[in-house]
């Protein structure tokens, strides 16, 4: 027969024993809620392709499991780049072309690179850094 005591003490060992599960799992869910948005899956984007996100992002997959991310604005008048093909994004305005691997001109008119943004990859999804 258990007394109340043992009863109370076994309660509470359990309890505790419950937290500390739940406090040992809570640092991945942490960290994967530390990061950003999701921006895109990394499936959607094959080698050598990218995707415009929200018209804000654009997502290069440049070569095998290297992704990157830069603005999706265009440096020469501020146009949203349209595509991204041959290793290059396109902008569709006046026809500046640059790195999918950098975001570095490779044809003017636009003078400077496209901004450089952070991403992480968790568990198979692009997210914001």
């Amino acid at each position: 027969m258990l007394t109340r005591r043992a009863l109370i003490t076994r309660g509470g060992a359990a309890a505790g024993a419950a937290g500390a599960v739940f406090l040992w799992a809570r640092p991945a869910e942490a960290e994967e809620e530390a990061a950003g948005p999701v921006l895109a899956s990394a499936k959607s984007i094959p080698v050598g392709k990218g995707k415009i996100v929200s018209g804000k992002y654009v997502i290069t997959h440049p070569k095998k499991g290297v992704f990157k991310c830069f603005s999706a604005i265009c440096t020469h008048q501020g146009c949203t780049v349209a595509s991204v093909s041959g290793g290059k994004i396109h902008c569709p305005c006046h026809g500046s072309q640059f790195s999918a691997l950098t975001g570095a001109v490779v044809q003017g008119p636009a003078k400077r690179p496209l901004a450089k943004k952070k991403i992480k990859l968790v568990k198979g999804k692009i997210r914001l850094a």
